[in-house]
């Protein structure tokens, strides 16, 4: 979230600082300013990006379906920057019974003037995680308090799989003030198990997630960390106080930090290798994270989204250590050489040439830079050219998943967004705090904005935060659930087309319970291949259904299923029937 170099203090205060020496008593009455976000230097565009009509339509059925919930940042008249990060999302069948769960992440009591070190209060209700599972009508119940998942954090992100292999799908959820590894006890509740398995969590822990880095047959942990921040070095104040318009500070008031890889041993521990593996060398501003083979060596790679610092791109060297080859491969900036402010980030192949891209969300002013991966360890930063730059340039973009939305075969990309001051409207005509969700279709060679044909949701304007996706009526199209900060979710449902699909349902063995890291190559009736990697990352603070569902559009028919599992083997299903989930297992 980029400041230009014309605005390190907020022109309202420069007549003080001229007066300062005839009235320096005046001075005291105003705290040191720090950059703000709504001194952002953005420029209006010429015009906005077209509209086009769209072949899929979505419905908010958040209140149909029996959810309650609303975020609560407890915001505070000191802005402390937490109130405008959260929230997230995770999606996953908790209790093994076909159909998806939801759980939110939440925030927790603050006060006006907090010491530093001080844990935020999270036992009043209004401040609770919580978990809804689905009912067999598709209705769901809040089951926080008998799963044991309210928590005792400022709440964040959340992370879905299951780490020891029982069967049960575990949570993992960070937060400000402590992060927790939640056991599936298989009986509906979760433990506590943070301390037993060693996971130590410092300083403010953003998204997380699950993969096998070594291919020991066991998963691993990574979390990002955002910045070295606590409640007095966020105390200062930003933007113009006299006015009513103080504002969220901009990140480049604190320092960068290093994320965090933790390894599984054979007895469940989690090692913090994050020095042994070179990731805590690169330091960074972090907040969202992906997992993808980028350079197709059967290893799994790590992209991270830094805000206002170059992104990272951590190789996997094969031998239990990465190198970050973010700068080298073209991923680090944008095409004129400039750090941007990632927020949220999704791997995965948008042009079915076999290879994963990347699409990272930024800030106002900034085009979300989509990263076409182009082989070697190279990416074409192709935004501009791909219609993706006029459709997001007033955006500030948060959660973003690469889907295939209409089943047509080719993957579109959706956008959860909001500003981060809340104030910005003060400073501007044209920019908006709360802003409504993005739809881009994929048609082939560029994308185009079918976001207002897609369902009057599309004009709602959210302050929306996380995003996960997920078959949560097992209809074979994807929907969506969208976190805010301070305010309810929206549970998108996709109305569905007639075009045709196959579901993939990995069971895999030797610690990839959900074929986490394994390759799909569907090859439809033309012949045509469509290459999918099996994750539940990405996006921004939340975890996605790791089930894969691939468009067909109107083929009726397949030729076959390839299966490359992370542990080598390869299994094929010849002729698999359309329109439904097979479930395979690993041989």
């Amino acid at each position: 979230m980029r400041l230009g170099p014309l605005h390190i203090v907020n022109r309202a205060f420069l007549p003080i600082a001229l007066f300062g020496i005839l009235a320096a008593p005046c001075l005291r009455a105003f705290p040191q300013e720090g950059k703000s976000y709504d001194a952002v230097p953005v420029k209006r565009p010429q015009g906005s990006a077209p509209q086009f009509p769209s072949p899929v339509s979505f419905s908010d059925v958040t209140d149909k379906l029996g959810i309650s919930f609303r975020h609560d940042a407890s915001t505070t008249v000191s802005k402390y920057l937490l109130e405008t990060m959260g929230g997230g999302v995770a999606l996953l069948d908790y209790d093994n019974d076909g159909r998806l769960d939801i759980f939110f992440t939440n925030g927790a009591r603050l006060k006006d003037t907090m010491a530093a070190n001080a844990v935020p209060d999270k036992s009043d209700p209004r401040f609770w995680n919580r978990l809804y599972r689905q009912r067999g009508d598709s209705s769901f119940e809040d089951v926080t308090q008998k799963a044991g998942v309210k928590g005792t954090a400022y709440g964040f992100g959340a992370a879905a799989a299951d780490y020891d292999d029982d069967g049960f799908c575990d949570l993992f959820v960070t937060g400000y003030g402590g992060t927790a590894l939640l056991r599936n006890n298989g009986n509906g509740t979760f433990a506590d198990v943070t301390r037993k398995w060693g996971i130590k969590v410092t300083g403010w822990p953003a998204s997380a997630g699950f993969f096998d880095f070594d291919k020991d047959g066991r998963l691993d942990l990574f979390v990002t960390r955002y910045l070295e921040w606590d409640f007095k070095k966020g105390s200062i104040v930003c933007g113009d106080v006299r006015q009513g318009n103080r504002s969220y500070c901009h990140p480049d008031n604190f320092k960068g930090t290093s994320s965090l890889l933790f390894h599984q041993n054979s007895k469940g521990f989690f090692e913090d290798v994050s020095e042994l593996t070179g990731i805590s060398r690169s330091l960074g501003k972090a907040l969202g994270v992906s997992f993808a083979d980028l350079d197709d060596d059967g290893w799994t790679d790590i992209f991270v989204a830094n805000d206002n610092a170059p992104q990272q791109a951590f190789r996997n060297l094969r031998n239990g250590k990465f190198e970050d080859i973010a700068l080298g491969s073209g991923l680090a900036m944008d095409d004129k050489g400039r750090a941007f402010a990632g927020m949220g980030v999704d791997t995965g192949d948008y042009n079915n040439d076999g290879k994963q891209d990347l699409i990272v969300t930024a800030f106002s002013g900034e085009m979300y830079p989509l990263y076409r991966n182009v082989g070697d360890l190279f990416f074409d930063y192709v935004t501009g050219a791909s219609g993706v730059g006029s459709s997001t340039i007033l955006g500030t973009g948060w959660g973003v998943k690469f889907s295939d939305v209409d089943n047509d075969g080719k993957r579109d990309l959706i956008f959860a967004q909001g500003h981060v001051s809340d104030v910005i409207e003060k400073t501007t005509d044209f920019l908006k705090y709360k802003q409504p969700l993005l739809l881009l279709r994929n048609t082939g060679n560029t994308f185009q904005n079918i976001s207002e044909a897609s369902g009057s949701v599309f004009s709602r304007g959210l302050a929306a935060r996380g995003m996960a996706s997920g078959d949560l009526d097992n209809d074979g199209d994807i929907d969506f659930v969208i976190a805010q900060t301070n305010g309810p979710p929206i549970v998108l449902r996709n109305n569905g087309t007639s075009n045709h699909w196959v579901g993939i349902d990995l069971r895999g063995k030797n610690g990839s319970p959900g074929g986490s890291g394994a390759k799909i190559i569907v090859i439809d009736g033309a012949g045509s291949r469509h290459f999918s990697e099996v994750s539940s990352g990405g996006s921004y603070l939340s975890s996605s259904d790791p089930r894969v569902i691939i468009g067909l559009g109107t083929f009726t028919r397949l030729k076959r299923i390839e299966i490359r599992w992370p542990t080598g083997g390869y299994q094929a299903l010849e002729e698999p029937a359309v329109d439904m989930y097979h479930s395979i297992q690993e041989k």
